[in-house]
């Protein structure tokens, strides 16, 4: 009998063990999607948002409040008219003036742009001049799904409350969902749900044009 055998079958099989072991590393690690893939994935959801937003060019909808915590004895939404009318529809854009009662000044934008969908909120005077506080908001979360769009405040638009004094909204989250029924338009932060959902299954008459529009 040999006396190095025994001794020799189980190193021969240290190679097998160790490519087990790195197989199992391997299986294991959980995979980052690559930037490229990140704006393939954001590119896909705001086809399909605008795809969604595109049949209702022209249409105008009437919203209820369905989340509003806490409510401010001075908020300016409280037993007002909510109206969306999705006004301007182009390639990449589409703009949908927000009228409150009589007041006109705002204007939700979404516009997409190279593996980038950004949402903002155009506020104007009646004159048609900006307002002080005007074109915040932010992109499209990557890894999102279904019929929900968020988009976290944007660094652009933390400086602007800042600079305002507006450090509140500074970790504002915006979401929109959409389906056959509904478009609904979400505000939330820390201590803070705002929530409108707009029939779309009735359309009403338009309303006039934006205040700059």
């Amino acid at each position: 009998m040999n006396p190095i055998r025994p001794i020799l079958r189980p190193l021969a099989l240290l190679p097998l063990a160790a490519a087990l072991l790195l197989g199992g590393c391997v299986l294991g690690h959980t995979v980052q999607p690559t930037p490229a893939a990140e704006r393939a994935a954001t590119d896909a959801r705001a086809a399909a948002l605008f795809e969604r937003l595109r049949p209702l060019c022209g249409q105008a909808f009437a919203g209820r409040i369905v989340a509003d915590t806490p409510r401010s004895a001075d908020d300016p939404f409280i037993g007002k008219t909510l109206i969306m009318h999705v006004r301007g529809c182009e390639a990449d854009t589409i703009r949908i003036p927000f009228q409150v009662g009589e007041d006109r000044s705002r204007t939700w934008v979404f516009d997409r742009r190279a593996g980038e969908l950004r949402f903002k909120h155009d506020h104007r005077h009646r004159d048609g001049s900006e307002d002080e506080l005007t074109m915040y908001g932010g992109d499209l979360k990557p890894r999102g799904e279904g019929d929900r769009y968020e988009f976290p405040a944007d660094p652009q638009s933390r400086a602007l409350f800042r600079r305002l004094g507006r450090e509140v909204s500074v970790p504002n989250v915006w979401a929109v969902q959409i389906d056959g029924q509904r478009f609904v338009y979400e505000l939330a932060r820390p201590g803070r749900l705002f929530r409108i959902e707009f029939d779309l299954t009735r359309p009403v008459p338009a309303p006039p044009p934006p205040w700059g529009g």
